[in-house]
């Protein structure tokens, strides 16, 4: 995508919010303009941050929802003048605990290294991959060429909510992907809700084991 639009006059935004924490990035080798990302998901940071890369040539072009004595300054009575940095949109009120929690998780992670965190990540989700694939009435969604932490699969069973309960009194975490917020990805495919199971460096391959054998026992 970087390389398709890099020249032209297109702005290039990329969400990254399923990938900071667990993958390393480099906007330079993506090519994009702009980049966001939760710190509530692999990063594992406080729920309410979010973080916003912006390319410094691409600054000027762009004019933010709102400007506040923070983001702006107040240059004569009929005249402002935006912040020179990406703080432009950001606004003075907001969490002072929740950026210091979300600086916390970024240290921590960097501290492993982003490399590791990956390598070890790409371990424990083929794992999981291969022993959902064992279990009859489960079949991996998963598609691409590099596959993420985010394991997908659909279930036999009569309701993907019940099973998630199930799972939940197991003391085991797993999201629901419903049609809805996945139409374009899920319709085409003739699926309408997927089991979304994402592990992460500190999980164990006993705690995968044990998971897809919850996962055996639950669809019969």
């Amino acid at each position: 995508m970087g390389a398709a639009v890099r020249g032209s006059n297109a702005i290039y935004l990329l969400d990254a919010c399923q990938s900071v924490g667990q993958l390393p990035l480099d906007v330079d080798r993506i090519g994009c303009d702009l980049l966001s990302a939760t710190g509530r998901k692999y990063l594992r940071g406080p729920r309410g941050r979010v973080s916003l890369y912006v390319r410094r040539s691409l600054l000027d072009r762009l004019e933010p929802p709102f400007m506040d004595a923070y983001s702006a300054q107040w240059t004569d009575m009929h005249t402002f003048q935006w912040r020179p940095d990406a703080r432009r949109f950001e606004g003075f009120e907001s969490s002072v605990a929740n950026k210091l929690g979300l600086g916390a998780a970024v240290d921590h992670a960097l501290g492993w290294g982003l490399d590791a965190i990956a390598a070890r990540n790409a371990v424990l989700a083929d794992r999981l991959r291969e022993g959902l694939d064992q279990v009859p009435g489960v079949r991996v969604r998963d598609q691409g060429e590099q596959r993420s932490a985010i394991v997908t699969f659909t279930a036999e069973v009569p309701s993907l909510e019940t099973l998630k309960r199930a799972l939940l009194d197991r003391r085991m975490n797993v999201s629901l992907v419903s049609l809805e917020l996945a139409r374009l990805d899920l319709e085409p495919r003739g699926i309408t809700g997927l089991v979304r199971a994402s592990v992460h460096y500190y999980n164990t391959e006993e705690e995968v084991d044990r998971f897809v054998g919850a996962i055996a026992e639950l669809v019969r």
